[in-house]
């Protein structure tokens, strides 16, 4: 714990019929840091474990030195998470067009208890197959977001499950633009209420919160906003169980707050947070890095429909290649790429690797 907080016992958490002990949802973090392992031992903890689903076919097959493709990749993934029981999920980025379909039918076919679906709106997935028992929770960054979604949502006849309200804080890609960020009506207290009010329109939806979350205390201040749940991503990502490398671990250990850095030119076009010392964000600063795209996960339609275009093909001075980085820090290809490291604004608290034991702990209050 930090400093003398008062420890107050948290609600549970209930999404779809399901009671979730612990309101704690494991950020996904992709590609290769959310597994079976950590997503697994949140679960055991009482709280929502999350795999990610960003990268996943490659990082399967290199595992169990069979190729795998995405569907079956997800599948496995899921059902190791889910072998001593408890509530597991799965992100799935929307950015991700090329195999987004397929690894909603892999989730659902699994039994994933949610999937968890932002960077960009996920419009149509109620659409791609009968969710069955799988929760379906967007991830937005206002209440306008919301509103979009489930009017879109209507048509299907099907409303969010719970929903995802991301602040800017968080890590990895932001759902603003650059000059939105540091804006005081973007202040994740700031969100909230009228995201509540919304979510209650709609059906009393319930809200969970992320971005800079840290302590119980965060916890216990955002559930007394109006807050059902909150996700965390960057205290996870230092503990034992995730499934980043060592190097990228001890980074966020070693990072101060003004090491942590906000970059445009993720090919999803969105902003991406990081730690400025990752050696993909040197090699770009000094324009060391000759462009490559050889992953395709952040590929989008050219004029026939086909998934052939993405900006860090090409251009290496305005865009980075998100994919072939985030594998590296997970470990997938550190001699081909060089690795890039996300967190969340408050990863320069982080100092030390814990359990996740130990974590969960400390975040439920014991």
């Amino acid at each position: 714990m930090e400093g003398d907080e008062i420890m107050e016992r948290l609600r549970r958490l209930i999404i779809k019929g399901k009671e979730i002990r612990v309101p704690i949802v494991q950020g996904g973090m992709g590609v290769g840091v959310s597994l079976h392992p950590l997503a697994k031992a949140v679960t055991e903890e009482g709280g929502l474990g999350i795999v990610s689903s960003a990268g996943l076919d490659r990082v399967v097959s290199k595992r169990t030195g069979k190729r795998k493709n995405i569907y079956e990749s997800v599948y496995e993934e899921i059902s190791l998470s889910k072998v001593k029981g408890g509530f597991v999920g799965i992100n799935i980025m929307v950015a991700l067009g090329r195999d987004y379909n397929a690894s909603v039918k892999g989730a659902i076919d699994a039994g994933a208890d949610a999937i968890i679906s932002g960077a960009g709106l996920p419009l149509n997935l109620p659409d791609i197959q009968p969710p069955k028992d799988t929760a379906l929770i967007p991830i937005i960054s206002s209440a306008r977001a919301l509103d979009i979604i489930c009017k879109k949502w209507e048509r299907f006849g099907y409303r969010p499950d719970a929903v995802v309200l991301e602040g800017p804080l968080a890590g990895g890609h932001l759902g603003f633009k650059i000059d939105q960020i540091d804006l005081e009506s973007n202040k994740l207290e700031n969100l909230l209420p009228p995201v509540k009010d919304l979510a209650i329109k709609f059906g009393d939806i319930p809200v969970i919160v992320a971005g800079g979350i840290y302590t119980h205390a965060d916890i216990v201040r955002f559930m007394n906003m109006g807050a059902d749940g909150v996700q965390m991503a960057t205290r996870f990502l230092a503990t034992n169980e995730s499934s980043a490398t060592e190097e990228y671990k001890q980074a966020v250990v070693l990072a101060k707050k003004e090491d942590i850095v906000v970059r445009l030119g993720s090919p999803c076009c969105l902003p991406f947070r990081v730690i400025k010392q990752s050696p993909m964000y040197v090699s770009l600063l000094e324009q060391k890095r000759t462009p490559k795209c050889d992953k395709g996960y952040v590929l989008t339609k050219d004029a026939d429909g086909q998934y052939t275009v993405c900006p860090a093909k090409t251009d290496n001075k305005n865009y980075f290649c998100v994919c072939n980085g985030l594998l590296s820090s997970a470990g997938y290809n550190p001699y081909e790429e060089e690795p890039l490291y996300t967190v969340g604004t408050n990863a320069a608290r982080v100092n030390k690797i814990v359990s996740v034991k130990a974590l969960m702990n400390e975040l439920s209050g014991g």
